[in-house]
């Protein structure tokens, strides 16, 4: 079995993950795991499937079909890494402004741990005067860091900032 990361892009419409969905189960795809969203008007989706190889080739040619969508197929790495990291979850509140998800990234990054999911939103605070920014990131730690390492470097930001932590 082969396994896929598929991305699409495009405007959204009603049906659109039912008709996703439909080739690839037409083509003999077993759907993992997916992170779909809708961005003003537009479908975002990133999909894991499973295909034998001999069904690898329609089932590409299926997807890139599809009508007025943006298809990005590749093969994943099903390379296992040798010790099982901790994971966690940041929950990360406070005053939105240009640039806060790259200093947020980059504090993580120099660290040396590494995100492998963010969602991020801007939300109104009509008592606060200014937007709120809220994001969930899950970050995988390297070997022998503590949590509270990477919590203080985030909060160093800025005094506005605010991390929970919750185990994955």
């Amino acid at each position: 079995m082969k396994q896929l990361v598929i991305t699409i892009l495009g405007q959204d419409r009603p049906g659109l993950v039912e008709n996703i969905s439909s080739v690839i189960l037409a083509n003999h795809g077993n759907w993992l795991s997916s992170n779909l969203s809708h961005l003003l008007g537009h479908f975002a989706g990133i999909i894991q499937i499973e295909v034998a190889e001999e069904h690898l080739q329609s089932l590409q040619n299926a997807l890139n079909a599809l009508p007025k969508l943006d298809v990005r197929i590749e093969t994943g790495n099903t390379e296992i890494e040798p010790a099982e990291r901790e994971q966690l979850n940041f929950v990360i509140t406070g005053n939105d402004r240009p640039g806060i998800v790259q200093e947020l990234a980059s504090v993580i990054r120099h660290k040396g741990a590494n995100i492998t999911h963010l969602n991020s939103r801007q939300q109104s605070a009509p008592n606060w005067g200014v937007p709120i920014f809220n994001a969930v990131a899950t970050v995988t730690l390297p070997n022998g860091m503590k949590k509270d390492e990477v919590i203080e470097a985030l909060e160093s930001i800025t005094s506005d900032l605010i991390v929970d932590v919750e185990k994955v």
